[in-house]
């Protein structure tokens, strides 16, 4: 069983709670269908959501060094969810990254828009009958973002997916990024897995989500009776 960064600072606070957090924490790291780097962005993301800037973040910083994400990585995660989460809040979370020792960014290399495509430029212009200037502002700040390095279309889709969890947009956001994940190759497990990781943020955003989804129902194992 995987080692939960932090657990005897919660067992210190409150030993029953910790029995809580640590069970919680132990089903989200233990889902087979999300890769360690993923299950570290759930986490990272739902600090932003909250936010949650003091332990959790620190915690779950640890959780991703530990396990072998790349501190570059962790900063584009937090580059890509500004206009998803807000620019303020990433500011204080790199502030707070910095203040728990993420090493100093590597990548300072000018931004390079890249020409959307596929789900991406259909929901820019969807939005174009709604509003003109609301749909090239958001072109320019997908453009800026979805074909950098460092993660791939897949992460940053369920990174963006944990967003439409927390901020309850179930509707043509959540399709969108559900399609980019489903494009890059996550499967209708990948986002139950998901799922069952966010509600350790809050189960009734998670249950709104999941049938929002509309997944199909998982097949039993052929091992079954």
């Amino acid at each position: 069983m995987i080692r939960l960064s932090g657990a005897e600072a919660l067992t210190a606070l409150d030993p029953v709670f910790a029995q809580y957090a640590v069970g919680a924490g132990h089903n989200l790291w233990g889902l087979r269908h999300l890769t360690m780097r993923e299950k570290a962005f759930v986490c990272l993301t739902a600090d932003l959501c909250h936010p949650h800037l003091g332990q959790p973040l620190a915690m779950h910083l640890r959780m991703a060094l530990d396990n072998g994400t790349d501190p570059e990585a962790i900063r584009e995660l937090y580059r890509h969810l500004a206009p998803y989460t807000g620019y303020p809040i990433v500011v204080t979370a790199l502030q707070r990254l910095t203040e728990l020792g993420l090493p100093e960014a590597k990548d300072d290399k000018p931004v390079e828009p890249t020409p959307l495509s596929g789900p991406l430029a259909r929901a820019v212009h969807a939005l174009e009958d709604v509003d003109p200037g609301l749909a090239a502002f958001t072109e320019d700040q997908l453009a800026q973002r979805w074909a950098r390095p460092h993660l791939s279309v897949r992460e940053r889709a369920l990174a963006c997916l944990v967003v439409d969890v927390f901020h309850q947009t179930l509707g043509e956001s959540l399709r969108l990024h559900a399609e980019l994940a489903r494009t890059a190759g996550a499967t209708d497990d990948t986002l139950r897995d998901l799922l069952r990781g966010v509600a350790e943020f809050g189960l009734p955003r998670a249950w709104a989500a999941a049938r929002a989804l509309r997944l199909e129902p998982p097949q039993p194992s052929s091992s079954a009776v």
